[in-house]
Formats: structure tokens, C-alpha cells, sequence
């Protein structure tokens, strides 16, 4: 199966095509701190060609889901290389996915700051917080002064990532957080030279990406993209022009890979990205949102992407690559349990029975 064929991503050589996609767990405390029941989920997970971690905040008062994981401070990087350490020691690979949430965090979890973005447009939807559900804030419009600390900060996060033992980091430009803000023209309303035109929106994005490479070497860098997706109040007035530019523009920077997520989350905006960013792109496509093994296995013979991400597929089956191998069955996710503290729904799910 082409699935099960070995690709050179950046400086690794990948020993299959099945990525672990990062997917928001929650499982870090309040303190934002990785611990050993996030080392054993990953470590579970390490028969993936790559895991990609969860969302991770360079920066504090960034949250945007009360206990996600952090690598800002010194204990964090720390904490960090038990989860590393777990994971290589199974013979796996993992990037570490670096993010600031923009708009998306909230005051109820950032010490009562207002989020930043790249207008003063608010997500139109509510956001469980420790005080409960609040409606999301207006956030308050970043001045062009204030972006190259952020992109300081991203580099410094990628680091961090480098100390903390992951193989690399993927850079958060998905899914209407600060990047994709200032990417797409639903959220991006501004003047200057952030705004109004691709190039001009696509700037933060290749400033981070610059600063990045520079700081840990492009062979060690991804970059996740959802061109269509509505989440988080997200839209592009064209979405598929969007595609066609980044790719041709992504290919400078040399990047192990470039993750696209090729739909949205509700079904709301239709479209084909992959296809003009294939076209575009000369690098690595890891596809991503709603594959199967047998779909994933023709988009890779076919061309389409050079490897399919699974998302809750790998959440419900640490042994998912086995699974796919003997066509076994697949664990059932049970969402109740996807942002519940402890191990429940987490670390719980069985692997495949092997006869003795």
C-alpha cells in the first residue's frame, strides 16, 4: 500500500504516510503544562509516520481553550521532553504545532486581557471559559508595531520546541486563529501593509515562516492551512486564488511539508484547494478532514497529496496504521470525552487483541 511507503519530509525520512493530526485535548491543567498523561497519549500513538501535537500558545494570555499546552516559559520545555522522550523511545516522530490564538482567546482565560486580531471583528459563537460559556469579545485591532514581537515569539517557541526534543514544529496558520486572521479577507479588514490585498494579508504569515526557518532550518518546518473552513467565523472571497498563491509562494521558504485541510468543519463552504496548491506547490501535501484508508491510499497513488492526515481516527485507535494494515475494524471516537480532563476517552481506547 502506498500508505505504508516511507517519504522524506524535510531532514526525516517518514516510515509511513498515516500523520497524526493535532487535535486539541485539553489535558494540561490550567498551568498550560504537559505532563505524563499527555506523554503516554503520544507515545501510544508512535506507530503514526509523524505526530503532529496539539495547538501549543507561544505566548501566555493567548488561551482559547482553558488547559491547553503552552511553551513559553522554561518548566513548559521542561515538561515537554518526558512527552518527547516517550515518543522517540517508541521509535516515533513528532512536531510540535505552534500557535497564537488571536480572536479566539478570551479574557476569562487570559487574565482579562482583550484578544488581538487583524480587525475589530468579533467570532460570532460562544466559548466555554472557567466562569462558563461567554459570548467571544471584540478583539482589539494588532498595530503594525506590535507584529514583529509576535513573530519574535514564534521563532522563540520553535526553539523552545528544538530543546523540548521535537523533531520539528508545524506553524499554525489554520482554522481562524491570528495567522489565518490576517490571511483571509472575512476577518482581515485592515489598511496598510497587512491588509487589503493577498500579498499584503499573506505578509505575518511569511514574516513568521521567515523568522522560523531561520531559527531551527526550513527542513524542520510545517505550516497547516484551511482555506475553506468556517470555523471560528471564517470565510475568503476566494479561497481557491488563495491556494494558488500561497503554493507559489510557499515554495521559496523550502518547508518539510504544507498540511492543508481541504474542507469545512459544518459543510458551509465548498470548494477544491487541493488541487491548485498541488498544481502550485513542488514541496510535500499532507491532505487532511474526513479520509478513510482506502480514499487516503488513492489520493497518495493518485498524486492529489504525498500523505493523508487522520485526525479522530488516531484520537480513538493508537494503533491506527496496524488497523489500516489488516483492515481491522476502527475504534468508535466518543466526543463527550475529547476535552474532559483525565484519562478517560484519552488514553483508554484499545489497541487491536494479538493472539498469543
Amino acid at each position: 500500500m502506498k500508505l505504508f511507503e516511507p517519504l522524506q519530509l524535510g531532514s526525516l525520512t517518514l516510515p509511513n504516510r498515516m500523520i497524526m493530526a493535532p487535535l486539541t485535548r485539553t489535558r494540561a491543567g490550567m498551568e498550560h503544562m504537559p505532563n505524563a498523561l499527555i506523554a503516554e497519549y503520544y507515545a501510544q500513538r508512535a506507530s503514526a509516520g509523524l505526530i503532529i501535537a496539539e495547538c501549543t500558545m507561544i505566548m501566555p494570555n493567548t488561551s482559547a481553550f482553558i488547559a491547553e499546552p503552552g511553551i513559553y516559559s522554561a518548566e513548559q520545555v521542561e515538561a515537554w521532553k518526558q512527552v518527547t522522550a516517550a515518543v522517540h523511545a517508541k521509535g516515533g516522530k513528532i512536531f510540535l504545532q505552534i500557535w497564537h490564538a488571536g480572536r479566539a482567546a478570551h479574557p476569562n482565560m487570559c487574565n482579562g486581557q482583550q484578544p488581538v486580531s487583524a480587525s475589530a471583528i468579533a467570532i460570532q459563537d460562544e466559548v466555554h471559559t472557567p466562569q462558563g460559556k461567554a459570548a467571544q469579545v471584540v478583539p482589539r485591532v494588532l498595530s503594525d508595531d506590535e507584529i514583529p514581537g509576535i513573530v519574535k515569539a514564534f521563532a522563540q517557541a520553535a526553539r523552545s520546541a528544538m530543546h523540548a526534543g521535537f523533531d520539528g514544529v508545524e506553524v499554525h496558520g489554520a482554522n481562524g486563529y491570528l495567522l489565518d486572521q490576517f490571511l483571509r479577507d472575512g476577518a482581515n479588514k485592515r489598511t496598510g501593509k497587512y491588509g487589503g490585498s493577498v500579498e499584503n494579508r499573506a505578509r505575518f504569515l511569511f514574516e513568521v515562516l521567515t523568522a522560523v526557518t531561520k531559527e531551527i532550518g526550513s527542513d524542520k518546518v510545517g505550516l497547516r492551512l484551511s482555506l475553506l473552513n468556517s470555523y471560528n467565523s471564517m470565510i475568503d472571497s476566494d479561497p481557491m486564488g488563495l491556494a494558488r498563491f500561497l503554493g507559489e509562494r510557499l515554495n521559496e521558504f523550502n518547508l518539510a511539508y504544507v498540511h492543508v485541510m481541504r474542507s469545512d468543519f459544518f459543510g458551509v463552504q465548498k470548494g477544491d484547494v487541493l488541487t491548485p496548491m498541488r498544481e502550485a506547490y513542488t514541496g510535500v501535501i499532507i491532505g487532511n478532514m474526513g479520509y478513510k484508508a482506502e480514499e487516503a491510499e488513492q489520493a497518495i497513488a493518485d498524486g492529489k497529496v504525498d500523505a493523508v492526515a487522520f485526525g479522530t481516527g488516531f484520537l480513538a485507535n493508537p494503533d491506527l496504521p496496524e488497523r489500516i494494515r489488516q483492515g481491522a475494524a476502527w475504534n468508535v471516537p466518543n466526543p463527550k470525552t475529547f476535552y474532559t480532563p483525565g484519562p478517560e476517552g484519552y488514553t483508554d481506547y484499545p489497541f487491536l487483541k494479538t493472539s498469543i
